[in-house]
């Protein structure tokens, strides 16, 4: 009798392709959960931070898949996807800086760094230095992410060896922690300028610290647990 071959989830999960197709709908359903949060904004404004708050959202989730595992053994199971979340979450990075280049500053690269064309001198002067910061910090986020996200598969793995590759996608704290100083700034330091009107606090503000804290929680709790457990195989 011939052998039967029939579907195996454990096939399909552990399918490139199908975790990308997942990790696009996931992304897809929390930037347009995001863009419903502020109906009021513009469209510009809307979609640009829907898409800057997916990526954050997704690579938190890359950031707390490593210690979680450690700390539950199930999560492990859960790892293979944190390659496809980076990407995701990097495109939709790229997509946020899209819409800040093309519908913020519109093309005027001068005015991504801060300096708006004075009329009586006819040249670009520095405006805003707070802003010229945090977009200079986004730039260097999207060049890492482009590192990391350019390495995330099986090619680079053989060509670099593991030993290297991994030291390589350690950068991913490097990633997390400039993306956590550029959305800081627009959240909590931007906005408040005595010249212009001050808007109503981000009703993002406290998810946000909940979040980071969150990611630093687990990744203390995992150094912990993998110090702990090493001192009890040395006893």
């Amino acid at each position: 009798m011939a052998g039967k071959t029939g579907f195996s989830p454990k096939a399909v999960l552990g399918d490139w392709r199908f975790r990308h197709l997942g990790s696009l709908a996931l992304a897809a359903l929390v930037v347009v959960g995001f863009g419903m949060l502020r109906p009021e904004w513009s469209p510009m404004h809307r979609w640009n931070r829907a898409f800057g708050d997916a990526s954050l959202v997704l690579i938190a989730m890359v950031m707390v898949m490593g210690p979680l595992s450690r700390l539950w053994r199930p999560a492990a199971a859960a790892l293979a996807w944190r390659r496809e979340f980076g990407v995701w979450g990097f495109l939709a990075a790229v997509v946020h800086g899209g819409f800040i280049l093309f519908g913020w500053v519109e093309l005027e690269w001068q005015r991504l760094f801060g300096l708006e064309l004075h009329p009586a001198l006819q040249q670009y002067v520095m405006f805003d230095k707070g802003f010229a910061l945090g977009n200079v910090i986004g730039i260097l986020a999207l060049l890492y992410g482009l590192g990391l996200a350019l390495t995330s598969n099986d090619l680079s793995q053989r060509w670099f060896g593991m030993g290297v590759w991994k030291y390589f996608q350690q950068g991913s704290y490097v990633l997390w922690a400039l993306i956590v100083a550029h959305t800081a700034y627009f959240l909590f330091i931007h906005f408040l300028d005595f010249h212009r009107r001050v808007p109503e606090p981000n009703q993002l503000q406290w998810p946000f610290v909940i979040l980071v804290t969150l990611v630093m929680v687990m990744q203390g709790a995992a150094s912990w647990q993998t110090w702990r457990l090493r001192r009890q195989r040395m006893a």
